[in-house]
C-alpha cells in the first residue's frame, strides 16, 4: 500500500515499540482512525476490551489526531497488555516522525518512555528467579 501526499511523497510513518517480550511494528497512514493488528480489526484482536484500545489511542488523543490516521500493526510475543503498551510506544514514536513538534507533549505525558521491566532470569539453586526451598532448622 503506497499513500502519497500532494507533493507525491510517501506518507507512511513508522514506529517500533517493545514491552516485556512483546514487539510491535506500527505504521501510521492518513485515514479515518481505523486500527488493524496482524490483519484483524483492533476491537476483535483485543477481545472487545476498551482498556487496551484506549491505551493504544492515547498518544493520538493527546495530540487531538484520533480520527486522522489509520494504525496498522504487526505485533508478536507477550500477552495482550504487553502488546497494547508496545503499540502505544510505537504510535508515539511514529507521531514524533510525523512532526518533531509532537515530541514535547508526548514526552510530558510519558508516552515516549520504554518500560524497562522484564522477567528476571532463573538462578541456579533456586526454584524460580528468587523462590528458594523452604528453610528448616532441623
Amino acid at each position: 500500500m503506497q499513500v502519497t501526499d500532494a507533493n507525491n511523497r510517501h506518507v507512511v510513518y513508522w514506529g517500533t515499540g517493545r514491552r516485556k517480550s512483546a514487539i510491535a511494528r506500527v505504521r501510521l497512514i492518513p485515514g479515518g482512525g481505523e486500527l488493524k493488528i496482524n490483519g484483524k480489526n483492533g476491537e476483535h484482536y483485543f477481545q472487545y476490551n476498551p482498556k487496551y484500545l484506549s491505551v493504544i489511542k492515547s498518544p493520538l488523543e493527546a495530540l487531538g489526531l484520533d480520527s486522522e490516521y489509520d494504525i496498522l500493526v504487526k505485533a508478536e510475543g507477550g500477552g495482550l497488555t504487553g502488546q497494547s503498551d508496545a503499540i502505544r510506544l510505537g504510535v508515539a514514536r511514529a507521531l514524533c516522525q510525523l512532526d518533531p513538534e509532537n515530541r514535547s507533549p508526548l514526552k510530558i505525558e510519558g508516552y515516549l518512555t520504554r518500560d524497562p521491566r522484564a522477567k528476571e532470569r532463573k538462578k541456579y539453586g533456586l526454584h524460580k528467579a528468587r523462590k528458594a526451598a523452604q528453610y528448616s532448622k532441623r
